[in-house]
């Protein structure tokens, strides 16, 4: 079956890099001559048929811009068998042959879904919490981590002025990423993950030994999932008496501007996605391993969990004395 027209959408929390992505599909379609549509809102807008035609101008001067211009929203409806028969049905009306979903796991589950009722898939990797497995990266996390270590270098010089500690929040449920290599980017004294267990008595011990020889202040991050930066915080002076101030980066993360690592990344991906499309190839999530574009099964993929680089999670642990 020759593939004459596709539809993207993105669904789930947004992220930096959405935009690059969105753009590398329409003009890479276009220059193959296919026709290409966005769906609104994603999974929501394609139970109600929002199915727009997009065109070069509809992606013009978007490559810079944070947030995703298709928009995204929940969409209760869509979890249930009725709505994924209905969202494929739509695809069908409209005539499309294949469809890219640029989110996060949830947004896979619903490829996934889409793929066994016969329609063409690709899923992109869009979320800043690094948590899908079969790519090294996804689009959004170099910009969030970014975001997250300027925002601990301002902290780290008011700290140090004022000689405190503090205990910064950051964003990952159930992947500590985030947390993992900002806190090393920035030199975190330490980094808690929801991946590794961790006894908030033997960090208040650290902290206090480090200011016994010296130190006066220090950063410890978090991630969401690994617990609550005031119930953190309040541990540690329970156990050492130092007082360590909270900061909750919280969305301020998925905004901004994303990096040229992040806008060549969906780059690459919306491109490849097309082509794989075209190739005849379907059910697949789009990735990079080691630089490479790769495939893989996308039912593989939601039913496999991505696990957290123990390598660097050590590094951090021996360079954070």
């Amino acid at each position: 079956m020759t593939v004459k027209k596709i539809a993207v959408l993105t669904s789930g929390g947004d992220s930096q890099g959405m935009n690059a992505a969105v753009r590398a599909v329409v003009r890479s379609a276009i220059y193959h001559g296919l026709e290409v549509y966005g769906v609104q809102r994603g999974y929501y807008g394609l139970i109600n048929e929002d199915i727009r035609p997009m065109d070069l101008r509809s992606v013009g001067d978007i490559i810079q811009r944070g947030g995703t211009i298709l928009q995204t929203a929940r969409c209760k409806e869509f979890l249930t068998p009725e709505g994924q028969q209905l969202g494929a049905d739509n695809l069908r009306k409209h005539g499309i042959d294949g469809l890219v979903v640029i989110g996060g796991e949830g947004s896979y589950q619903g490829a996934n879904k889409l793929s066994k009722l016969g329609i063409r898939t690709m899923g992109l990797p869009g979320t800043i919490d690094n948590d899908i497995p079969f790519t090294d990266v996804t689009i959004g996390f170099d910009t969030a981590v970014s975001i997250v270590v300027d925002a601990i270098n301002k902290l780290r010089d008011t700290m140090s002025s004022h000689e405190r500690s503090s205990v910064v929040e950051v964003m990952g449920r159930h992947c500590g990423d985030i947390a993992l290599y900002a806190g090393l980017a920035s030199g975190a004294e330490t980094i808690l993950v929801p991946e590794v267990p961790f006894d908030l008595d033997e960090v208040a011990k650290r902290m206090e030994a480090n200011f016994q020889v010296g130190k006066r202040h220090s950063i410890i991050v978090i991630a969401e999932g690994a617990g609550n930066a005031q119930s953190v915080a309040d541990r540690i002076k329970e156990s050492n008496g130092i007082d360590a101030r909270v900061t909750v980066l919280g969305h301020i993360q998925r905004g901004g501007t994303p990096t040229h690592n992040d806008r060549i990344l969906a780059s690459r991906l919306g491109d490849f996605a097309v082509r794989q499309l075209i190739s005849g190839d379907s059910g697949k999530a789009c990735g990079v391993i080691k630089g490479e574009l790769v495939t893989t099964d996308i039912d593989k993929v939601v039913h496999s969990k991505k696990e957290i680089n123990r390598e660097l999670y050590e590094l951090a642990l021996r360079l954070s004395q």
